[in-house]
Formats: C-alpha cells, sequence, structure tokens
C-alpha cells in the first residue's frame, strides 16, 4: 500500500462505464468503443490506470496505439483480466473443456492476451476461471479437472516469466461449483504449479462470499505466495453483489488496508463494482469508492505502529482493540 501523502493507484471496472451509454453517447447507438469508455472513467477524480479484459476491450484496436491514446488522457495501464465468457465454446470449461482442442484454444488464448499485454507495456495478467467448474454429482473427474487446470497454469506462466499471473477465486457463478473455490484451495493449485511469477488477485466481495475474513486471507497469501492484486467492492456475502467499497464492511476493509500496509501490498486497488446493475453514475460511484478508501487509509495510517493495538492483538483482546479502531475511524 501507499503511504497517505503519495499517490495511490486506483483502478476500476471498465464496464462499469457503459452506464446509460445511450443517452450518454447520444450519436453512438449503444456501441461506445473501449477508448469512448476510458475517455468516460477519465473524468473520475483520483483514478489514473484501468485493466482491459481481454480479447473483447482489445478487438478493434492495436495495443501500442491504445496505450498511447490512454496516456493522452491520463490513464495508465495496470493490467488485462482474460475473459472466456464470450465464447460459448468454454461455456463448460476452459482449461478443463471435455474437448482437448478446447482446451488448447483457451491455453492459446490466455498466451496470445499475455503476448498483447507485453505489446502494451504491461506485466500483470489476471485469470478469473468461472467457466471452470462443476454443477453435478457424477459430472466431473475431479482428479482430471485439477490436473488439466495445473497444467494449463503452468504453460501459461511458462509462456512469459517476465509476466505475473495472478490468479482470482470466487466461490461459485456462473457454475455452482468452482474449481478455485477459495484462498486454500488457490494457494494449493499454486504450489502445484511451482512458478514465481504466480500469485493471487483478492477480491472482497468473492471472499466475503466464500466465508473467509479479508485480512486473514490477505495474511496467507503474503505468507505462502504474494498479493498481485486487490479488488476493492463489498456485498452482504450472499453473492458478488459488487457494492461500493465500506457500504456494508468498514471494519474488515480497514483491516484489510491495515494488513496489506504490514505486508507491503504496492500494487494498484481497483474497484470491481457494479453501477450499472441500478444505473448508479459511475463517475460519482467512483469517486465515492476512492474517498471512502482514503478515509479508510487515513484511519489504517493512525493505527500503524500502534504499540497498543499491537499489544491488544497479542493478547486477543478484542474489547481493547475494537475501542482503538473506533477511535481511529469515528474518533473518539
Amino acid at each position: 500500500m501507499h503511504h497517505p501523502e503519495t499517490a495511490p493507484r486506483f483502478a476500476a471496472r471498465l464496464n462499469s462505464f457503459r452506464v446509460d451509454e445511450r443517452s450518454y453517447w447520444p450519436g453512438l447507438n449503444g456501441k461506445a468503443t473501449t477508448l469512448d469508455v476510458i475517455g468516460r472513467a477519465a473524468k473520475v477524480k483520483g483514478l489514473n490506470c484501468v485493466d482491459l479484459n481481454y480479447p473483447d476491450h482489445l478487438a478493434t484496436y492495436d495495443e501500442r496505439q491504445l496505450i498511447d491514446k490512454m496516456g493522452d488522457i491520463g490513464i495508465a495501464l495496470n493490467g488485462y483480466a482474460m475473459r472466456y465468457y464470450d465464447d460459448d465454446g468454454f461455456r463448460i470449461g476452459a482449461f478443463t473443456n471435455p474437448d482437448p482442442k478446447v482446451r488448447r484454444a483457451a491455453i492459446d488464448l490466455t498466451k496470445r492476451g499475455i503476448d498483447s499485454l507485453t505489446s502494451a507495456g504491461g506485466r500483470l495478467m489476471t485469470l478469473w476461471m468461472g467457466q471452470d467448474g462443476f454443477d453435478y454429482s457424477f459430472q466431473a473427474d475431479y482428479g482430471a479437472l485439477w490436473d488439466q487446470t495445473i497444467a494449463a497454469i503452468r504453460e501459461v506462466a511458462d509462456h512469459n516469466r517476465d509476466v505475473d499471473v495472478s490468479i482470482e477465486y470466487k466461490p461459485n457463478e456462473p457454475r455452482s461449483f468452482s474449481l478455485m473455490p477459495d484462498v486454500a484451495t488457490t494457494l494449493l493449485a499454486i504450489r502445484d504449479v511451482d512458478r514465481p511469477n504466480l500469485g493471487v488477485t483478492l477480491d472482497f466481495a468473492h471472499v466475503l462470499f466464500a466465508d473467509e475474513m479479508p485480512a486473514y486471507s490477505a495474511a496467507l497469501i503474503a505468507k505462502h505466495s504474494k498479493i498481485l492484486g486487490v479488488h476493492l467492492n463489498d456485498g452482504y456475502a450472499k453473492r458478488d453483489d459488487g457494492l461500493m467499497v465500506g457500504a456494508v464492511h468498514p471494519i474488515q476493509t480497514l483491516e484489510l488496508l491495515y494488513v496489506l500496509d504490514r505486508v507491503g501490498y504496492d500494487g494498484a486497488i481497483y474497484f470491481d463494482t457494479f453501477p450499472d446493475t441500478t444505473g448508479l453514475d459511475p463517475i460519482g460511484e467512483c469517486e465515492a469508492n476512492i474517498a471512502t478508501v482514503g478515509a479508510l487509509r487515513r484511519a489504517a495510517a493512525k493505527l500503524e505502529g500502534n504499540t497498543a493495538l499491537e499489544q491488544a492483538i497479542l493478547r486477543q483482546d478484542a474489547v481493547t482493540s475494537q475501542g482503538i479502531v473506533r477511535e481511529a475511524l469515528y474518533g473518539s
């Protein structure tokens, strides 16, 4: 994490900025380009980078030209995120598809994504393998699915060792059960793959949804692998709500930021929120997220090096620690 006096890197979900696109870009007949959407995102005060989805956001662009045009409007590239859901052929699995030709196509698509990423000057590729899982008992050979996924991730990681490959886990959706549903399974997979350029993207709502404590998950990842990405949002832990940061779990968000500071996370904070679900103004919604993170980071800075808090945590004295946190967050 960055200290409050330095400018943090904030990124946001690009498709959030397609809210009411027909009225926002009346002359485009609902066909805003990636650069149009980035231009709208650039109006957010404090937003300075974005992730691009591959292949859909790059469909009509040369990577270098797109990055140059992004630079002209003050937006940097944080990284790429692979997307397999645009291809119906991957619906029953990308890396775990029953057809070996389709598995090969998914791996090759990912390699092309990494090549595009490096052409764009980036070095972070996020994999959310939402299509890889199962829905029924007696549908899958679990050992085979695991081995296929490990082999695929290893091949992808070996394609370019200068690119960091980050796994974003999520319990389910669209599949009833994801093959990478939680922090422990993801870390087990990373151990099996055994490549130095692998790590984890921690998505706050996914972590809640997996019945985990976000700061604990972050600490485990930092201990056994590395945190390559942080997606902040919020929700009620029953699904991927994509609500504004701190709207439901401010204390857990604060503790996550506190732990990220302690483990030395220096990557971007990416807002994976869904203003488009109910038609919220995406610029105002993103600015609210940035303001909330700013307030929580100021509270985290007050807790940093707080001996009384550290002693209370050593004693597992929740009454004392909650009092110190309450004062840092809400005042005395």
